[in-house]
C-alpha cells in the first residue's frame, strides 16, 4: 500500500552499488567488512563484534505496480538502498555490516488505495504476520547477541510500518537492543521527492501530482537500477493525476484503473540515479546518527502516524475487516485439522 508514501524504494542489487556484476564479480571484491549472511558460516559469524555490528535486512512487498513496473519493484530498490547504507557503513572505523537475504513479504498492497481486493501482482501478509516474522526475527539475532539492526523497507503503508515499528520496539525492550524501521522515521524532510522536483520538467510534476505509486518517482528508480524489467510502452502510459488523498482514492477505485499513480511516461534512469542518491543521503544521515548516539527512534515522528489521517483511516479500515476474515478462516481451519 503507497496512500502518502513519501520514499519508496538480493544480491544482484548489493553487487551493482558496490560496482561489481553479479556473474563477474567475486566475494573478495567486496569491501571486506560488508558480509553477506547466507553465505557466512557459523565460526564466521560467531567471530563478529556483537557491538560494533550492524544486521540489514532489506524487505520488498510483492505488490501490483500496474503494467510497466515489476511486482518485486520495492524489492530492486530496498536493496539498492541497502547496499549503499551497507558501504557507508563499513567505512567507519571498527564497523561491520551483515545484509541479511532480502525478505519478499510486506502489507498492504498499492491496490489498497481503492479497496481492490484482490489484484494480480500483489501478495501481502497481513500485518499481524509481518510483525511475528520480525518479532521472531529479532529474537533470534537478540538471543545471539547483536545489537544492531537496521530494517530497510521503503513501503508507506501505516499499518505495515507499525508492524515494523512494534517488532523494533520489542527487541528494545527485551533484548536491549536496537532494531529500527529506518526508512519508516519521519526526520521531516524528504529528499528523494525534493530531487524528482528539482531535476524533473514543471509538466511532468504537474502530472506526477501526490503520486505515490509507480509513477514518475518510482519508475525513474526502477528504470535506474533494472532498466531490463521496464517496458518501452511506458513512455506512452497516460498519467493518473491527484491532487490530494481523497482524489488519489477516487481514481484508484475505479474499475479502469491501471495500478498506479502518477506520471511514469516521464521517467528516465538519469533521474532515478538522482532521487536514489539524495535518498540514501537521508538514510544514511540517520543511521550514522543513531549509531552516534545523536538520534533516538524513540524520540523521532513515525510515517505510521500517517494512519491518524481521517481519509486514510477509511482506507485502513476496509484492510481491517478484509484482513480479519482471513484471520478467522485461518482460526476456523486450524481448529478442525491443524495438529499441535
Amino acid at each position: 500500500m503507497t496512500i502518502g508514501e513519501r520514499r519508496r524504494g538480493g544480491v544482484l542489487m548489493m553487487l551493482v552499488a558496490l560496482g561489481c556484476i553479479q556473474s563477474t564479480c567475486a566475494p573478495s571484491t567486496l569491501p571486506v567488512r560488508v558480509h553477506r549472511l547466507a553465505e557466512m558460516n557459523t565460526d564466521q559469524i560467531r567471530a563478529l563484534d556483537r557491538d560494533r555490528t550492524v544486521i540489514l535486512v532489506p524487505g520488498g512487498i510483492m505488490e501490483e505496480h500496474g503494467p510497466y513496473l515489476p511486482s518485486y519493484s520495492d524489492g530492486y530498490q530496498n536493496e539498492r538502498y541497502t547496499a549503499d547504507v551497507a558501504a557507508a557503513i563499513a567505512r567507519r572505523p571498527g564497523w561491520a555490516v551483515v545484509v541479511f537475504p532480502a525478505i519478499p513479504l510486506g502489507s498492504s498492497g498499492g491496490n489498497e488505495i481503492g479497496g481492490r481486493f484482490p489484484f494480480p501482482g500483489t501478495y501481502a501478509v497481513r500485518p499481524e504476520t509481518l510483525r511475528a516474522i520480525f518479532m521472531d526475527l529479532g529474537a533470534e539475532f537478540g538471543e545471539q547477541g547483536f545489537r544492531w539492526i537496521f530494517l530497510i523497507h521503503m513501503h508507506g503503508a501505516p499499518d505495515h510500518n507499525q508492524a515494523l515499528d512494534d517488532a523494533g520496539e520489542y527487541f528494545r525492550d527485551v533484548y536491549g537492543g536496537r532494531m529500527i524501521n529506518l526508512a519508516g522515521l519521519d526526520t521531516g524532510s524528504d529528499p528523494g521527492v525534493e530531487a524528482m522536483k528539482a531535476n524533473a520538467s514543471k509538466e511532468a510534476v504537474d502530472e506526477e501530482g501526490v503520486g505515490g505509486h509507480a509513477g514518475l518517482l518510482e519508475t525513474s528508480r526502477v528504470m535506474a537500477v533494472r532498466p531490463d524489467l521496464v517496458p518501452s510502452s511506458v513512455a506512452s502510459a497516460p498519467s493518473v493525476s491527484a491532487r490530494d488523498l481523497p482524489e488519489l482514492f477516487r481514481l484508484a477505485a475505479r474499475p479502469d484503473w491501471p495500478g498506479y499513480v502518477g506520471a511514469p511516461r516521464h521517467a528516465t534512469p538519469d533521474l532515478g540515479r538522482r532521487i536514489f542518491e539524495a535518498d540514501t543521503g537521508g538514510l544514511v544521515a540517520i543511521a550514522l546518527r543513531l549509531l552516534d548516539g545523536e538520534a533516538d527512534e524513540r524520540k523521532t515522528a513515525r510515517l505510521a502516524a500517517l494512519a491518524e489521517n481521517p481519509d486514510v483511516a477509511k482506507v485502513l479500515e476496509r484492510s481491517k475487516q478484509r484482513n480479519a476474515g482471513i484471520a478467522k478462516r485461518q482460526q476456523e481451519w486450524i481448529a478442525v485439522h491443524g495438529k499441535p
